[in-house]
């Protein structure tokens, strides 16, 4: 892939914006569009890209198109819909359709979805990259997100200068596996929250004072970086505003249990945190961060004076 290829970037929300800013920043010609407001796209444009009309614009002025949308619904949408990056004639203006494209999708969906596009797309001659990312906003402002890359050699050789640009990029294996090391950290995640919170209510219930139990813990071996570094921007400081929305994390978590499913892997665990997260998600706080789950625990533990 040649260093500065032309980027197409569908998909500029909360994390795609600042992956599009660091691809600008890096040199790379960037064509987006809108795809649920446009302010994002604004301040883009504000930095030099480019803005095309849909993803069938973006495709044509592109060699590389990224996606970073929510679900594979949307992903399908981008790609195949009526003016889709996929359609063949989206070429006319960019290059041959011998040419094919690069599609990287960095968003977080199904294994089963992504090895099912890229089936899709090589059928049309274009080539795919899986490459969710982990690391949130701030992360990929600042270009040092934690990229997870299924891909064959060839193509992840072609993506990975675009995805240094964003981040560190592994390549994790074929198509899929990605996408799958991506839910293997939404697995983690979600779990080790809810042992936070839990095990931290049992402390507060006791009598304890949390910040005290939290200086303690983080030197022994409990320690974990949500406890270390999220819960005190979030629970602690008595605020779910920002973070990691918990009904994306809810989504995460159901494209795990549905692709273990097909494996016959039981994820018991993991199974019994979607429960938890849907729980608090059904009080109306699915938009919050997911440590928002805390507000259950705070419903049923015993109540003590004293703040968290």
């Amino acid at each position: 892939m040649k260093n500065f290829a032309k980027i197409g970037f569908v998909g500029v929300g909360a994390m795609g914006e600042p992956m599009a800013a660091c691809l600008r920043r890096a040199g790379f010609p960037v064509t987006a569009c809108a795809h649920r407001n446009r302010a994002p796209l604004e301040r883009l444009i504000a930095g030099g890209a480019v803005e095309a009309a849909d993803p069938a614009a973006v495709a044509a002025a592109s060699d590389v198109v990224i996606t970073c949308v929510p679900d594979a619904p949307q992903v399908e949408e981008v790609l195949f819909g009526a003016r889709g990056a996929a359609l063949r004639e989206a070429r006319a203006a960019g290059g041959t359709v011998g040419d094919g494209v690069t599609f990287i999708d960095m968003s977080t969906i199904s294994p089963v979805a992504s090895r099912a596009f890229a089936a899709r797309l090589r059928a049309a001659g274009h080539r795919f990259v899986d490459a969710p990312v982990s690391g949130g906003p701030a992360r990929a402002s600042d270009g040092t997100l934690t990229i997870m890359a299924g891909a064959d050699d060839a193509d992840f050789e072609r993506a990975e200068p675009i995805l240094r640009a964003m981040g560190t990029p592994f390549h994790v294996g074929p198509v899929g596996l990605g996408a799958t090391v991506k839910l293997v950290n939404q697995l983690i995640i979600a779990s080790v929250m809810l042992a936070n919170i839990e095990a931290l209510t049992f402390a507060k219930a006791a009598g304890a004072d949390l910040g005290a139990v939290r200086k303690v813990i983080v030197t022994a071996t409990g320690s974990n970086y949500l406890l270390e570094n999220w819960l005190p921007k979030t629970w602690f400081a008595g605020t779910f505003e920002g973070g990691f929305a918990m009904d994306l994390l809810r989504k995460d978590l159901a494209a795990a249990l549905d692709a273990a499913r097909s494996m016959l892997v039981p994820l018991p665990v993991a199974a019994l945190a979607y429960q938890l997260y849907t729980l608090q998600s059904a009080e109306g706080d699915g938009a919050l961060d997911y440590s928002a789950v805390a507000k259950f625990y705070e419903r049923i533990a015993p109540k003590q004076t004293g703040d968290v």
